[in-house]
């Protein structure tokens, strides 16, 4: 592997043998850079890119737990994962470092194989968060392209994103859980990429046979999407293709009705037609709050999960402050 491509390790610590130990335990898998005092140390950190640091704590000067805090308060290096290694073994020194941020602690004097397998693990971790990020990026850009093709802007998916996780958590979902949703909910109508501009732009009424094929997005969204077992993209498939549903069966594409209806389409079923009715568009005005609020209440049961709107409406000040915050310039109801 060339040296560029490696992962670099800045390691801190004023011992030099320390310094040579570590050393000759992980010169052969990465790039190494070495600093004997906290100064240089966050001066390394800034300056070049450091995907892990290995830091002493008694040190001249800076300890290493004033150089964590350092690193922790600056945007640039508060992501850097860091590994204390110290002669310090008390369970509260321990506890202090993880306080601080740090992601794991070796005491000395340390095995260079326990060294290699915890400084692997985290670099595997710091992938494994890369890779997920970019998942989202991802899912998120392809959403945000669906909701442009159809006169839509990017804020609209950032808030019935966020509505939808609002009323996730007070339906009871975990963190996680609602998080998940949060991130997925931007693929709810992807499907629309497959839809002619012709009839997904029209000003006016659709036709039977335009309706038809409109209502074809869900199928092509989950389609778009694929096939997952769990995770993020099997609940965005399982929002693209059953947002449209209705709690009476009224809806489409496959006619389900209750709790047939996935419940996080449910809940996206809300959070999309709160943001669409109150939301203006070329096509339309917003509607008022109270309005879309009024609407909303008269299809419970018909529309939407009856046990869900009254739900919704309780998270009423979250959802108003979310709709502030990521507002469009066009809107002018509240």
């Amino acid at each position: 592997m060339k040296n560029e491509e490696r992962k670099c390790i800045l390691l801190v610590d004023d011992e030099p043998t320390n310094l040579q130990v570590l050393k000759h335990t992980l010169q052969d898998e990465y790039r190494l850079l070495f600093s004997k005092d906290g100064e240089k140390a966050l001066q390394l950190a800034q300056t070049e890119k450091v995907d892990l640091i290995l830091l002493d704590v008694m040190m001249p000067g800076m300890s290493g737990y004033d150089v964590c805090k350092a690193l922790k308060a600056a945007p640039a290096t508060q992501a850097i994962p860091i590994i204390f290694v110290t002669a310090l073994n008390q369970v509260s020194d321990e506890q202090l470092g993880f306080d601080l941020g740090a992601v794991d602690y070796i005491t000395k004097p340390f095995s260079p194989v326990i060294v290699k397998a915890r400084v692997k693990s985290q670099l595997s971790l710091v992938q494994l968060d890369v890779l997920r990020e970019t998942r989202l990026q991802v899912v998120q850009c392809l959403g945000m392209a669906a909701e442009y093709k159809d006169n839509e802007t990017g804020m609209h998916v950032i808030r019935m994103s966020h509505y939808a996780k609002t009323l996730a958590l007070r339906a009871g979902y975990g963190e996680a859980e609602a998080e998940e949703l949060l991130h997925a909910a931007p693929m709810h109508d992807v499907g629309k990429i497959g839809i002619p501009d012709a009839i997904l732009q029209k000003p006016g009424k659709l036709e039977p046979e335009e309706w038809f094929i409109m209502q074809q997005h869900a199928r092509i969204g989950a389609d778009i999407i694929g096939e997952h077992a769990s995770g993020l993209l099997k609940t965005a498939k399982l929002i693209a293709l059953y947002h449209h549903e209705k709690w009476d069966g009224s809806g489409y594409p496959h006619g389900l009705s209750g709790n047939d209806i996935p419940q996080a389409a449910r809940i996206i079923a809300i959070a999309d037609v709160f943001d669409a009715l109150t939301s203006e568009r070329p096509y339309k005005s917003a509607w008022s709050v109270e309005d879309a609020l009024a609407l909303i209440q008269r299809e419970s049961g018909k529309h939407f999960d009856p046990e869900l709107v009254p739900l919704f409406i309780e998270c009423l000040p979250e959802v108003l402050e979310i709709k502030a915050r990521w507002s469009d310039p066009m809107d002018v109801a509240v």
